[in-house]
Protein backbone atom coordinates (compact mmCIF):
# COMPACT_ATOMS: atom_id res chain seq x y z
CA UNK A 1 0.00 0.00 0.00
CA UNK A 2 1.49 3.73 -0.65
CA UNK A 3 1.90 5.75 2.30
CA UNK A 4 3.11 9.40 3.01
CA UNK A 5 4.92 9.78 5.94
CA UNK A 6 5.91 13.08 7.16
CA UNK A 7 8.86 14.74 9.29
CA UNK A 8 8.83 18.06 11.07
CA UNK A 9 12.32 18.25 10.78
CA UNK A 10 15.51 16.61 9.51
CA UNK A 11 16.34 15.37 12.75
CA UNK A 12 12.93 12.96 12.68
CA UNK A 13 13.28 12.12 9.12
CA UNK A 14 16.60 10.67 9.86
CA UNK A 15 14.86 8.68 12.39
CA UNK A 16 12.60 7.11 10.20
CA UNK A 17 14.62 6.89 7.78
CA UNK A 18 16.80 4.52 10.21
CA UNK A 19 13.71 2.86 11.33
CA UNK A 20 11.85 1.99 8.30
CA UNK A 21 14.91 2.52 5.14
CA UNK A 22 16.40 -0.81 6.04
CA UNK A 23 14.10 -3.00 4.06
CA UNK A 24 12.81 -2.15 0.80
CA UNK A 25 9.13 -2.85 1.44
CA UNK A 26 9.00 0.05 4.42
CA UNK A 27 11.73 2.18 2.84
CA UNK A 28 10.52 5.59 1.15
CA UNK A 29 10.47 5.99 -2.88
CA UNK A 30 10.13 9.76 -3.02
CA UNK A 31 11.54 11.97 -0.17
CA UNK A 32 10.74 15.83 -0.52
CA UNK A 33 13.08 17.69 1.17
CA UNK A 34 12.44 21.60 2.33
CA UNK A 35 15.50 23.02 1.99
CA UNK A 36 14.39 25.52 5.47
CA UNK A 37 13.54 23.49 8.02
CA UNK A 38 14.15 23.85 12.19
CA UNK A 39 16.50 21.40 14.02
CA UNK A 40 18.17 19.88 10.59
CA UNK A 41 17.92 21.97 7.28
CA UNK A 42 17.80 20.44 4.33
CA UNK A 43 21.84 20.76 3.68
CA UNK A 44 22.38 19.31 7.23
CA UNK A 45 19.91 16.06 6.44
CA UNK A 46 21.37 15.43 2.98
CA UNK A 47 24.85 15.36 5.00
CA UNK A 48 24.07 12.94 7.79
CA UNK A 49 22.09 10.73 4.48
CA UNK A 50 25.01 10.49 2.88
CA UNK A 51 26.88 8.80 6.23
CA UNK A 52 23.32 5.91 5.94
CA UNK A 53 24.46 2.88 5.10
CA UNK A 54 24.10 2.47 1.14
CA UNK A 55 21.27 0.06 1.52
CA UNK A 56 19.34 2.90 3.62
CA UNK A 57 20.03 5.39 0.63
CA UNK A 58 18.88 2.67 -2.43
CA UNK A 59 16.58 3.64 -4.77
CA UNK A 60 15.09 6.66 -3.05
CA UNK A 61 14.83 9.61 -5.08
CA UNK A 62 15.11 12.84 -2.73
CA UNK A 63 14.02 16.59 -4.19
CA UNK A 64 15.05 19.43 -2.80
CA UNK A 65 12.10 22.38 -2.12
CA UNK A 66 13.25 25.83 -1.78
CA UNK A 67 11.88 29.08 -2.51
CA UNK A 68 15.09 30.44 -3.91
CA UNK A 69 18.58 28.43 -3.76
CA UNK A 70 21.76 30.87 -2.78
CA UNK A 71 24.98 30.23 -5.52
CA UNK A 72 27.12 28.96 -2.21
CA UNK A 73 24.21 26.77 -1.28
CA UNK A 74 23.51 25.27 -5.15
CA UNK A 75 27.03 25.09 -5.08
CA UNK A 76 26.68 22.23 -1.84
CA UNK A 77 23.82 21.14 -3.36
CA UNK A 78 25.00 19.79 -6.44
CA UNK A 79 27.04 17.59 -4.66
CA UNK A 80 25.00 15.57 -2.85
CA UNK A 81 22.38 13.16 -4.20
CA UNK A 82 19.52 14.78 -4.89
CA UNK A 83 17.71 14.33 -8.25
CA UNK A 84 16.88 17.75 -8.63
CA UNK A 85 14.78 20.70 -7.38
CA UNK A 86 11.21 22.38 -6.90
CA UNK A 87 10.20 25.96 -6.21
CA UNK A 88 7.98 26.89 -3.79
CA UNK A 89 4.90 26.18 -3.36
CA UNK A 90 4.66 22.77 -3.63
CA UNK A 91 1.10 22.22 -6.56
CA UNK A 92 -0.41 19.52 -7.53
CA UNK A 93 0.49 19.64 -11.24
CA UNK A 94 4.18 19.76 -9.85
CA UNK A 95 3.69 16.72 -7.89
CA UNK A 96 2.68 15.01 -10.99
CA UNK A 97 5.21 15.82 -12.77
CA UNK A 98 7.40 14.89 -10.49
CA UNK A 99 6.05 11.93 -10.17
CA UNK A 100 5.76 11.11 -14.31
CA UNK A 101 10.04 11.82 -14.29
CA UNK A 102 10.73 9.59 -11.55
CA UNK A 103 7.87 6.59 -11.45
CA UNK A 104 6.55 4.71 -14.52
CA UNK A 105 3.09 6.27 -14.24
CA UNK A 106 2.17 9.22 -11.53
CA UNK A 107 -0.03 8.35 -8.71
CA UNK A 108 -3.32 9.13 -8.48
Amino acid sequence: TEQVLMAANGEEALRLLAQQGHEPATRPNLILLDMNMPVLNGLAFLEAYTQLPAAVQEAIIIVMLTTSLHPVDLARVQQLPIAGFLNKPLTEAKVTALLREHFASPHP
